[in-house]
């Protein structure tokens, strides 16, 4: 290879690198300070040691030198790291004695070197670079939400795309029960974003609580710019979710605002999360009042709040109806109560309350007018029964009698018109023996 060949091969290699920094966003002084740090370790290696040398890469031409630092001295004893003070003033015509003078030491046939480490550098650093700045571009994605689209499936892991890199959704991060199918689209939690040798790893979540708010804050624009504020999240994922929400303007209601006309705000959330159960309520200042929330559906009738130096605790007392709609399945309603509010809550129904004196409820004495007026209604209630049987009797006599008098009416009517027939048979009979004595 001439001369010309080389220079023209410089270049192009100075003109690749422009194309990558440009294209791929890749510092080219990057590349160039590692091919000149890899460049003089080659040197010494191949050429012996070369004491305060280094290797300039000309950022035009590419032109590579290796250059010494030595001491201008009067009489040289050291050739690696002296120099006569007459070749010193030939480089620099100021030069003094002691002063250090730059000089080239570019071997011979230093070029095939310089090439062979410039490719393995350039690769190494451009596949490093690369690295880099994915991890940049993902890092600050991290305890954020992101479009994710289903590719396969890995020993119960979940692998998505995010775009230009991949991530692993885990086996423990995975909704109950949901499917994934290739080129589903879902939002993801990025849990995760590690560096290591083979270039960045993401680990994300479809169970983090922090998801439902994230998607929260995508749906809902009063909790976006600030106006609702989420104040606690409590979630098992699957099944349902508490969120305790909070405005700090008067006239915006926090809960309708998440809720949405319609349920459309929730809804859209719900459907991402193939159905999960979202309870929203308005977070208080004041701990009953909270808690009281926290365990809707159920009606509370009573709250007393505590703590302790280790924890703080709640007894609440509903409705014997409402215990086991306060518990909820499997205590579901009530655990996710508990952590929403930071609170170990105690339920109680009214019943066991007054009999355990849980919070010293007493049952309700009746009053002696009530008493009275319950008494007087029993007994006006127990005489109209007596009228009612009275006039039902009455009724049965005066039906008999009806019954005994329409009989013998109709007797007497039977045996009149017997005797009548028996009057007109005689006279009948006596006619006709009339006649016969006439004739």
């Amino acid at each position: 290879m001439d001369k010309k060949d080389r220079v023209l091969d410089k270049k192009e290699f100075i003109t690749a690198l422009n194309l990558v920094e440009k294209e791929k966003g890749i510092d080219k002084e990057i590349i160039l300070e590692a091919i000149e740090a890899s460049l003089l370790t080659a040197c010494k290696k191949n050429y012996g040691s070369t004491q305060n040398a280094r290797v300039e890469i000309n950022r035009e031409t590419g032109d590579i030198k290796v250059i010494a630092q030595k001491e201008a001295v009067e009489e040289v004893y050291d050739p690696n790291t002296e120099i006569s003070l007459e070749e010193a003033r030939e480089i620099n015509p100021d030069a003094e004695v002691e002063d250090l003078i730059d000089v080239e030491v570019t071997p011979k046939n230093f070029d095939r070197i310089s090439a062979q480490t410039a490719k393995q550098v350039f690769v190494q650093k451009f596949r490093e670079a690369e690295r880099e700045k994915l991890y940049n571009e993902y890092i600050v994605k991290e305890k954020d939400i992101d479009t994710a689209i289903v590719q396969r499936t890995e020993r119960r892991n979940v692998i998505v795309s995010l775009g230009k890199m991949e991530a692993m959704l885990p086996f423990r991060e995975q909704i109950p029960g949901e499917e994934y199918k290739f080129n589903d689209r879902i939002k993801v939690y990025i849990l995760e974003v590690r560096q290591t040798s083979r270039g960045p790893q993401i680990n994300v979540s479809r169970t983090h609580y922090e998801l439902v708010k994230r998607l929260f804050e995508l749906e809902v624009p009063e909790i976006f710019d600030g106006t609702v504020e989420i104040k606690s999240i409590a979630r098992e994922a699957g099944s349902r979710t508490k969120i305790a929400v909070y405005s700090k303007n008067p006239e915006v209601d926090p809960v309708g605002a998440c809720v949405g006309h319609n349920g459309q705000r929730v809804n859209v959330i719900v459907d991402e999360l193939k159905g999960e159960k979202i309870d929203i309520i308005p977070w208080s200042e004041n701990p009953g009042e909270f808690i009281k929330a926290a365990l809707s559906p159920a009606k509370v009738i009573a709250v007393a709040t505590g703590e302790t130096e280790t924890e703080k605790f709640a007894k609440v007392v509903v409705a014997d109806n409402q215990l086991s709609l306060a518990i909820g399945k499997e205590g579901q309603n009530v655990r996710l109560a508990a952590r929403l509010t930071g609170r170990k809550i105690d339920i109680k129904s009214e019943a066991q309350a007054i009999a355990t004196k849980f919070l010293d409820i007493e049952e309700p004495e009746k009053d002696e007018t009530a008493e009275e007026a319950e008494a007087s209604e029993e007994i006006e209630a127990v005489e109209t029964v007596e009228e009612v049987e009275t006039t039902e009797t009455e009724a049965v006599d005066a039906a008999e009698e009806t019954e005994e008098t329409a009989e013998t009416e109709a007797d007497e009517a039977v045996e009149e018109t017997e005797a009548e027939a028996d009057e007109a048979d005689e006279e009948a009979v006596e006619a006709a023996e009339d006649e016969a004595e006439e004739e």
